[in-house]
């Protein structure tokens, strides 16, 4: 199978590669609420646009020795590391479901958790241009695809619906109970209620989606998640999310040596998504 996907392969490492230069410019601009489309890439430093031939994946920055060709500033190395990381993860892709109606989906689905989950790393937001971009092209793409396969308009259709449904609904679920405990108990917290101000009441759009330690952003994203990966997906992806990230918070806590060190879930549960796409069949779309 290896050498029968040997160019398959290389050609989604270099997709991967011009999509993760794209990744790279949302990564940046999403978070400040910028356009995508203009200005066109410029150095942030100097404000240089970027010729063409210095915006080519991983080997412009090897040729200009990781600095802007204008003022010599320092090239984040975040820019080759999501080059790399999408080339090799659209490459596993491939390698992993073959070349087919979902492959294009499958590909988008992994750049969109790719991106959610630094921004989420760095801003502790996810952007709903990814989360809610992301779920209406699951809820419309994946039952085409899965239609285009050969599979019945049921099959193709329910999985996808009631994965975003679940997702979404779980993480809800879990954010209203431990909001509503929280004001049983009195207990506050740094951003909620907030300082002087009381909890929200039943009447406000606060009272539903509102809630501590968890933002609505993880809510969407698992949500976009269960559209491609369907309701045994979402388990598996809260299942290992959870592990992933009660390592990340011990980790975190013991670095800072203190635990209430606050993080975003959204990677972990983009990391989890992903690794549940690339398990062995059983897991995915089922």
């Amino acid at each position: 199978m290896t050498g029968e996907l040997g160019w398959p392969l290389a050609g989604a490492f270099v997709l991967g590669g011009i999509v993760g230069s794209f990744l790279n410019v949302a990564i940046h601009r999403l978070p400040r609420g910028e356009s995508l489309v203009r200005p066109a890439s410029h150095c942030p430093a100097c404000g240089r646009p970027v010729r063409p031939w210095e915006n080519v994946p991983l080997l412009s920055y090897l040729a200009l020795r990781g600095r802007c060709a204008g003022c010599g500033v320092r090239i984040p190395l975040r820019y080759p590391a999501v080059e790399c990381a999408t080339g090799v993860l659209f490459a596993a892709i491939v390698w992993r479901h073959g070349l087919g109606p979902m492959t294009p989906l499958w590909l988008a689905f992994g750049a969109a958790l790719l991106a959610a989950a630094w921004i989420d790393s760095q801003h502790r937001i996810i952007p709903d241009e990814i989360s809610l971009g992301g779920l209406g092209v699951g809820l419309v793409g994946v039952p085409l695809a899965r239609l285009a396969a050969g599979d019945f308009f049921s099959a193709a259709l329910v999985p996808s619906l009631a994965g975003a449904l679940l997702g979404g609904g779980t993480l809800w679920l879990v954010g209203f109970v431990h909001a509503r405990v929280s004001v049983a108990l009195g207990r506050s917290f740094e951003h909620w209620p907030g300082p002087g101000a009381l909890p929200p009441r039943p009447g406000s759009l606060d009272y539903w989606t509102w809630f501590p330690g968890m933002g609505l952003g993880d809510v969407k994203l698992l949500a976009m998640i269960g559209a491609f990966l369907g309701p045994w997906g979402v388990f598996a992806t809260i299942f290992v999310a959870s592990v992933l990230g009660l390592l990340l918070g011990f980790v975190l806590g013991l670095a800072a040596r203190r635990w209430n060190v606050p993080y975003g879930f959204g990677p972990a549960l983009a990391v989890a998504a992903l690794l549940v796409m690339l398990l062995p069949r059983g897991l995915e779309l089922l």
